[in-house]
């Protein structure tokens, strides 16, 4: 994703004599995003740059060679959410019509864009979108940080977006994370009935050295919050229905069993 621009940054730094402490003070950021720049584990928002930029008087090269900043943006609701999301220590997403963006395959995402946009999306622009999402899906790389939970209404599952080869595939590869450890899942069973998170999609996000926030997306729109008593609010309501799913070994039962009446399983 971002090593080659993250030593790059490593090296302006040290040549301006400044610590990650000091740089992050100056460019109003934590340590800890920097440290995750540097690493190649986090793509800076434009305003990161921005601000890296003009501390490191690098004159630009900062926000032009930023990764994926040629490519599609994402909607303007979206945008603060993906930067929080890329700064983010703990991630929890509840899923109602599709499987959550940093989780995507590049055939779903793809297929999703194809399908679940309007106005349509030309072949160029979807395949920028894609790559845009598959950059967002980078911070897995690191093998512990950010915890990512899903919560994922099974509705998500049984719907064959792109078709049952790109839904098994899919749901595959979240097997696949939750087995290597690296996420957990938890599928709200159709069975339940009705649950306070079915009017729209949900996403918790912690960090280090700022407090949570939530975002909530519906069509054509989406927010952050945080205003820690709503905040906490949807903390509660996720809680809540993440009492009501399936333990984590019955939902990857369930999703197992699920692509293989896609008629694959990986």
């Amino acid at each position: 994703m971002g090593t080659a621009y993250g030593d790059w940054l490593r090296q302006q730094r040290e040549a301006a004599g400044m610590t990650q402490e000091q740089l992050a003070e100056a460019a109003i950021m934590s340590r800890t995003h920097i440290a995750h720049i540097e690493a190649g584990r986090r793509v800076p928002s434009k305003e990161d740059a921005r601000r890296l930029d003009q501390v490191l008087n690098t004159r630009g090269a900062l926000i032009k060679f930023r990764p994926g900043h040629d490519r599609r943006p994402v909607v303007a609701h979206f945008e603060a959410a993906l930067a929080l999301e890329q700064q983010a220590s703990v991630i929890r997403e509840f899923a109602l019509s599709f499987v959550p963006g940093i989780l995507q395959t590049e055939a779903y995402a793809d297929a999703v864009l194809r399908d679940g946009a309007f106005p349509p999306l030309g072949k160029e622009e979807r395949a920028k979108a894609v790559a845009t999402r598959l950059d967002r899906a980078r911070i897995l790389n690191d093998p512990v940080n950010p915890v990512v939970w899903a919560l994922i209404d099974e509705a998500v599952l049984r719907r064959p977006v792109g078709g049952a080869a790109v839904m098994a595939h899919q749901i595959s590869y979240l097997v696949r994370l939750v087995e290597a450890e690296r996420i957990r899942v938890h599928v709200v069973p159709l069975g339940l009935g009705g649950h306070p998170l079915m009017v729209s999609m949900l996403s918790l996000m912690w960090f280090e050295d700022q407090p949570p926030v939530a975002y909530v997306e519906a069509l054509h729109t989406g927010a952050v919050h945080d205003e820690p008593a709503l905040v906490e609010r949807f903390q509660a309501t996720y809680a809540l229905v993440l009492g009501d799913a399936l333990p984590q070994t019955e939902s990857l039962a369930l999703m197992r069993s699920i692509a293989k009446e896609y008629g694959h399983y990986d």
